[in-house]
């Protein structure tokens, strides 16, 4: 299964979020964050129902940027 990952700095490390499931890990790079965040799914699969997955599932996620005026 495809899902998104979001990956940002936050200090010294790096948070990523699942806005599909809203799960989120974290680690010191982006490639340790997006793995832990890879772990983290798959321990959710691994002991959620069906009926959890179904209900924390969202379908449709779009990530695009927006341009907004300043001052």
């Amino acid at each position: 299964m495809k899902l998104t990952a979001i990956i940002e700095r936050e200090g010294d490390g790096y948070v990523s979020l699942c806005p599909e499931l809203d799960i989120a890990s974290q680690g010191g790079s982006i490639e340790e964050a997006r793995d832990n965040l890879r772990e983290a799914l798959e321990l959710f699969f691994e002991a959620a129902s069906p009926e959890e997955v179904k209900q924390r599932l969202h379908g449709e996620i779009f990530v695009t940027q927006v341009e907004v005026a300043l001052g």
